[in-house]
């Protein structure tokens, strides 16, 4: 496997040298899309408990930190280097008792049950082996009606993204549509569909059914 494909396969679960290097930009990089995903929730929700799942360089926990200031906000990641990012980035948090950071694994969740007003998924589900599986796994932690948060850079049709799918290993883009599928057979309804009008991002939002 040359160099380019290693590091970009970094993106799956970030391990050794070249994954601190992909940790590193997933912050700055994600950065833009995952405020324009942000931008859809307004006054639609006011969680008190949140789960960031995949949380990567943890940049998300702490956007979800300001946005909800009165809320508890967990991040979950299966890469021990990323939870170490996360826990790093959010310290403070952290040790005010508004945050913890923990592996585990979303197609075999380790949370409790029922507890969650929001989960949140931001540029991760394309690597989550089976999404009705993980979807139902997200669907048992949280709430009755509560919401689940998906943003993605891929609408599943851009060149440039169906292209690493042939670089990153296990990697899925999904039509909305194919999102939206998965959703309603695994608990959920949605709630709205929104793409950029410039670029393939979009953000799904969805709550789970009583």
């Amino acid at each position: 496997m040359g160099l380019f494909k290693k590091y970009f396969n970094q993106t799956r679960k970030p391990e050794g040298i070249l994954g601190k290097i992909m940790i590193n930009g997933m912050n700055g990089g994600h950065a833009k899309m995952a405020e324009w995903g942000m931008s859809f929730l307004g006054t639609l929700i006011a969680p008190h408990e949140i789960v960031d799942l995949g949380c990567g360089g943890g940049g998300n926990v702490e956007r979800l930190l300001t946005k909800y200031p009165v809320a508890y906000v967990s991040g979950i990641d299966y890469s021990s280097l990323s939870v170490e990012k996360t826990k790093k980035l959010n310290h403070k948090a952290i040790a005010e008792g508004r945050c913890t950071v923990a592996q585990d694994d979303v197609s075999d969740l380790h949370l409790e049950e029922n507890k969650y007003d929001m989960a949140t998924a931001f540029e991760t589900i394309y690597f989550w082996p089976g999404l009705e599986k993980c979807f139902g796994q997200v669907a048992k932690i949280l709430k009755p009606n509560g919401y689940f948060v998906i943003v993605n850079e891929s609408d599943g049709m851009d060149r440039a993204s169906l292209q690493f799918e042939k670089i990153i290993d296990g990697m899925k883009c999904y039509k909305a549509e194919e999102i939206q599928n998965a959703l309603e057979k695994s608990g959920f309804s949605i709630v709205q569909i929104c793409h950029h009008e410039s670029k393939p991002w979009i953000t799904v939002i969805a709550r789970k059914k009583n």
